[in-house]
């Protein structure tokens, strides 16, 4: 491993362990808020995979979000909690389905088609909650109890509790990314990279290319959905909007704030477009002005997004280990 790669990974290591100490300042707020920004940050992560790394700017991945938040919905008691071991699989196999459905009509289609055709089919989803009875209509659905995580007849922990919720979406951001950072190393990670860069290329060599993109499509979807579960199980409350076009747009800036084809970037994006929101929210009503200037000066001085800070740490460590 060479230096550079071992300053990032102690950045990031350091950024965990910061996460892991953050309940101690014993602020029950700032504790729910930033596992807010942490489930955010595996919808970022999700996403990056379309955009960063396979070239697909998809902007309907809230459906996942939607699919898997009204899975848990509809599956829970009105008046009895429902079980995670049920509830958590069933709502990452309908995002996965949901992904494989419509990733194999979208990418049958390119570049501003591609885009226009996944929020056609979002709002599609979108509609389907917002106009029927099955999602509750416009005015959604409450989880009135949160799934319960029993072996036998042992709890093994409280979804319900705000620390034991926290620690557990910290370990599945920090899996996701390991997982994701696992797939884009081996060879079908590869093949998705270069799909991005030369996709005629790839097909001419013999890679089934849409059948490469379909995989991703369908894994990106279902992390979605892992995001989508945890975000229902935090607010006890599911609506349209989480599926709205709108969801879509705030997560594509996430990726784009943090810095497109980097993991760790999407996070970065993920905890920067939600703390902004919080901190610009709470001094003005006119937040939304004030955040769109801030993107664009970001965007335009910092064409690589955050993790470009990052990148630029990895090329000129601190000069007191430069000689080491």
């Amino acid at each position: 491993m060479t230096k550079p790669d071992r300053y990032l990974r102690l950045i990031l290591l350091g950024c965990v362990f910061a996460l892991a100490l953050f309940p101690l300042s014993n602020s029950a707020f700032y504790t729910e808020l930033m596992t807010k920004v942490m489930i955010m940050a595996i919808f970022a992560m999700s996403l990056d995979l379309l955009v960063g790394y396979t070239g697909l700017v998809s902007f309907g991945h809230a459906a996942f979000f939607g699919v898997a938040a009204y899975t848990v919905a509809l599956l829970s008691p009105k008046y009895a909690a429902a079980s995670l071991w049920l509830t958590l699989p069933a709502a990452l196999l309908a995002s996965a389905l949901a992904a494989l459905v419509i990733g194999a009509f979208v990418l049958r289609t390119k570049g501003m088609y591609f885009i226009m055709v996944t929020l056609a089919f979002a709002q599609m989803v979108y509609f389907l909650f917002h106009d029927t009875k099955l999602g509750g209509g416009s005015d959604g659905i409450y989880i009135n109890f949160k799934p319960e995580v029993k072996l036998a007849s042992v709890t093994l922990f409280d979804i319900g509790n705000t620390l034991h919720f926290y620690y557990l979406v910290l370990a599945l951001m920090v899996a996701v990314y390991l997982l994701l950072r696992r797939v884009l190393r081996s060879p079908f990670g590869h093949a998705l990279m270069g799909i991005k860069v030369n996709e005629h290329r790839m097909r001419s060599l013999g890679f089934p290319v849409f059948y490469y993109k379909l995989a991703g499509f369908t894994l990106a979807g279902t992390l979605a959905g892992l995001a989508g579960y945890l975000g229902a199980c935090q607010f006890g409350f599911v609506n349209p909007e989480i599926l709205s076009w709108q969801q879509s747009g705030n997560v594509l800036l996430m990726v784009i704030l943090g810095g497109l084809g980097n993991l760790y970037g999407a996070a970065m994006g993920a905890f920067a477009f939600v703390l902004m929101q919080e901190f610009l929210s709470s001094l003005t009503k006119h937040w939304q002005l004030l955040m769109g200037g801030i993107i664009v000066l970001l965007v335009l001085f910092l064409p690589g997004g955050l993790a470009s800070l990052a990148e630029h740490g990895k090329k000129n460590p601190v000069r007191s280990g430069a000689n080491d």
